[in-house]
């Protein structure tokens, strides 16, 4: 088989990101937002490990939580290029903000594309509107980017099942009212790791569910994790999300999708980080001219904007293919979480050396983003992952191999 310098793309015209005016109007409601009522908040988010209730109740009331979700089902709409510009503003004041909305995605995702009507209608619509908050729980002690190897259990017992089992690293959870659950309903198949495993919404007050620790993590002070114990927990077959025993592409499906969401918030952080240190290099003097006037610095802070730009380029461009229904999104999704994640800690990282003595200061703000970062590289699939998904796709679709 030949490769075609677009491929695994099959045109030219493939690499189109569709923009409009409603896209840029949005993102000057959303940029206002965080203008006047996060920026000067962030020091208090930090601080307090917490996002102010009023910040939350006043996004709800602008349809924050709605942006992306069909508006059958209570959303605004605006398809998953809307949900990133958001999601790259919000990321640009407070990364942890964006992340208190944007998890809700791991949640819907599922439901909107493998779940019954039942569950669309029951669950769905409480989350566009902000009545209810969602989360995914799937990360296991032993069980991370190896989804295959969850250990939770599920058991059928009559019209409904009963599971146990317990969960890490679950953003969102301390407030969520409903979690998207996997759990093994069937033991693995020598041929089919995947096989076995179902996923489930369970509300959060059923008997059996419990909030454990949060875990202090590096980063995203304001919406860090917590630990997810299911104990015995009786959930309604009705609540079955996909096929039984298939839940594996389930959950994938939802990454693919939502893997465009961190790299969104990996321009936003680039996007802070940027701004600090080229405003910082304009006003520091040092030996008698400005920080920018040394052609290192100068050097630095262009491979940061160019950074910053391809990062955008490939996030919107990722988007774009996902709400086309594109199938070589997943590739473009891959590339984006990947590329710009990375580049926003190597940005981050620029921005503190830049600043000196006072980047590694909290007070200044700077700090932060290299924090929030070093996560974005991690959560949603490990850019070790991201690279083996590019790899895979290319191979499968060049040339019809799998490993």
């Amino acid at each position: 088989m030949v490769i075609g310098v677009v491929f695994p793309f099959k045109s030219i015209e493939d690499f189109g990101i569709e923009l409009v005016e409603e896209h840029e109007l949005f993102r000057k409601s959303v940029r206002d937002f965080v203008e006047s009522k996060v920026m000067p908040r962030w020091r208090e988010i930090e601080e307090s490990n917490r996002i102010p209730e009023d910040l939350w109740v006043e996004m709800v009331s602008l349809g924050f939580t709605g942006v992306g979700i069909p508006e059958e089902y209570g959303g605004q709409g605006g398809g998953v290029l809307m949900a990133v510009i958001m999601t790259e503003e919000l990321s640009r004041a407070s990364t942890a903000l964006s992340v208190t909305v944007g998890v809700r995605d791991l949640f819907v995702v599922p439901l909107l594309r493998w779940g019954s009507e039942y569950l669309r209608k029951k669950y769905v619509p409480p989350v566009a509107r902000g009545e209810a908050r969602a989360a995914h729980a799937n990360t296991e002690p032993g069980a991370g980017s190896d989804v295959a190897a969850i250990q939770t259990r599920a058991r059928r017992v009559n019209n409904h099942y009963v599971i146990s089992g317990r969960k890490i690293f679950i953003t969102g959870a301390g407030e969520a009212d409903y979690i998207l659950v996997s759990a093994r309903t069937e033991p693995q198949k020598p041929d089919k790791r995947w096989w076995g495993i179902t996923t489930f919404v369970v509300e959060k007050e059923w008997p059996g569910v419990k909030i454990g620790q949060q875990f202090k993590v590096i980063g995203l002070r304001g919406e860090q994790p917590y630990e997810v114990i299911l104990d015995d927990v009786k959930v309604p077959e009705e609540n079955v999300v996909g096929n039984v025993n298939e839940g594996f592409k389930v959950l994938m499906d939802a990454y693919d999708h939502t893997r465009i969401g961190v790299a969104a918030q990996g321009v936003g952080i680039a996007q802070a980080a940027f701004e600090k240190a080229l405003n910082y290099a304009i006003q520091r003097e040092t030996f008698g001219q400005p920080l920018i006037a040394h052609g290192i610095i100068m050097e630095r802070i262009a491979d940061m904007y160019m950074k910053l730009q391809a990062s955008r380029l490939l996030t919107y461009w990722a988007a774009t293919l996902a709400d086309k229904g594109r199938p070589e999104f997943v590739v473009a999704a891959s590339l984006a979480k990947a590329y710009a994640t990375e580049a926003a800690e190597w940005i981050a990282r620029q921005a503190i050396q830049i600043h000196g003595g006072y980047g590694v200061d909290f007070e200044t703000g700077v700090e932060r983003y290299l924090r929030d970062a070093i996560i974005t590289t991690i959560y949603e699939g490990t850019n070790e992952v991201q690279r083996l998904v590019i790899v895979r796709q290319l191979l499968r679709q060049a040339f019809g191999l799998k490993i």
